[in-house]
């Protein structure tokens, strides 16, 4: 096609599908991620890092015994991929899910030149000879925002996963496609932060340190970019004395890793300004270190939180609960992930299903909110992205 760049692979994709979780694509990815992790380049990006040690052989294994049906699943075919503007890494994950799954993949790459992006499609590019039946299944694709050439890849498509803002959503899924392709959405998204105000008075000073490094990975790492990132922290006994604790150790830890671009910076002000004129429910912001670190706090929580209260480059909201039921009215949908501190899972895990929550796919630690895997806003993606042959 006209104005698409090839970054790895070429026109002519199989639509031949694999077993799920077939050793092509087993030794394919584990291939990647030696090369990877052995390339010095890497190591300036904890992205790339996390994603070559998620496709190592030993992590691999152990997902391929957790399917327990995998020998009876084949792939769709062929999967084409949109990945979101604003994540560098995760159109790798995309294709790994998929390819693991046992499907041919065309992945179209952020247009914006992230080094990220170069880095990976250059190693799939270098290794992709020595695994022809991978080679036959994969192309790594970047043009500009055209309908027409979205269209006709779509057309070839058995499944499509389409990540990224509700526009971009809705413009994908007006392309036709066949009567049988199916297609995994991974829209616009909102994340939040729990944590017990006690826990961390009684946290020593290493444990504080390192709740500060895990919110870090979580929030700055990103930008608060990514749909896992928590916008809004919420407080259980979170009086004066724990909240100065946590977000000072945070903008310690910030402050010595974290370059606040100009674009940013300016962002960060203009959400302050809109803050101060439209939403009443700001009582005030805080400031620490410069324009390091901004915290809006609450009076309650609005029932459009996921709509409104996004921050980026270091801007938090937060408010006070008095119970952590006080959390569920204000869920819907848009909410996907919920990171904690000095809770229990199986406590919030159950307050989401008994209260027949629609928002909140994943529970897991602070820190582990950019872990992303197999399950993914609530989805089975080898599972769905796979068919199950049955014989009786």
């Amino acid at each position: 096609m006209n104005g698409v760049e090839y970054l790895a692979g070429g026109p002519e994709v199989s639509n031949t599908p694999l077993p799920a979780y077939s050793e092509e694509a087993l030794i394919f990815l584990s291939d990647l991620s030696a090369k990877l992790l052995h390339d010095p380049r890497t190591r300036a990006y904890p992205d790339v890092t996390s994603f070559g040690f998620w496709c190592r052989k030993a992590n691999l294994q152990k997902l391929k015994e957790e399917c327990a049906d995998r020998e009876s699943r084949l792939g769709r075919g062929l999967a084409f991929h949109v990945a979101p503007s604003n994540v560098p890494v995760n159109f790798a994950f995309s294709f790994a899910f998929s390819l693991l799954a046992g499907n041919g993949n065309i992945v179209r790459v952020p247009s914006k030149n992230f080094p990220q992006v170069q880095l990976i499609c250059k190693s799939i590019k270098q290794i992709l000879p020595d695994h022809s039946e991978i080679e036959r299944r994969a192309a790594f694709v970047r043009y500009p925002v055209d309908q027409a050439i979205t269209t006709g890849f779509c057309a070839k498509a058995d499944a499509r996963l389409i990540w990224g803002g509700d526009d971009t959503v809705q413009a994908v899924r007006s392309c036709p496609v066949k009567p049988k392709c199916i297609d995994l959405v991974f829209a616009d998204r909102y994340s939040i932060c729990v944590i017990d105000g006690e826990s961390v008075l009684q946290a020593d000073e290493r444990s504080l340190k390192k709740l500060a490094e895990n919110f870090y990975n979580d929030t700055y790492l990103m930008d608060q970019n990514a749909c896992s990132s928590p916008q809004l922290v919420l407080w259980l006994n979170g009086g004066s004395e724990a909240r100065e604790r946590f977000w000072g150790a945070v903008a310690e830890y910030a402050g010595n890793l974290y370059e606040l671009q100009g674009m940013t910076a300016v962002d960060k002000y203009t959400q302050l300004c809109e803050d101060a004129v439209e939403r009443p429910e700001v009582e005030k912001v805080l400031r620490q270190n410069g324009n390091l670190l901004y915290r809006a706090e609450l009076s309650g929580l609005p029932e459009n939180a996921g709509d409104d209260l996004r921050g980026r480059g270091g801007y938090f909201y937060e408010a006070d609960l008095s119970e952590l039921s006080d959390i569920c009215p204000v869920v819907n949908e848009k909410y996907q992930t919920l990171t904690y501190f000095g809770l229990g899972p199986e406590r919030l895990r159950k307050m989401v299903i008994d209260d027949h929550l629609r928002g909140i796919d994943r529970i897991v630690p602070v820190g582990r909110a950019m872990d992303i895997g197999v399950i993914w806003d609530g989805y089975d993606i080898i599972g769905t992205l796979s068919r199950i042959v049955q014989a009786g």
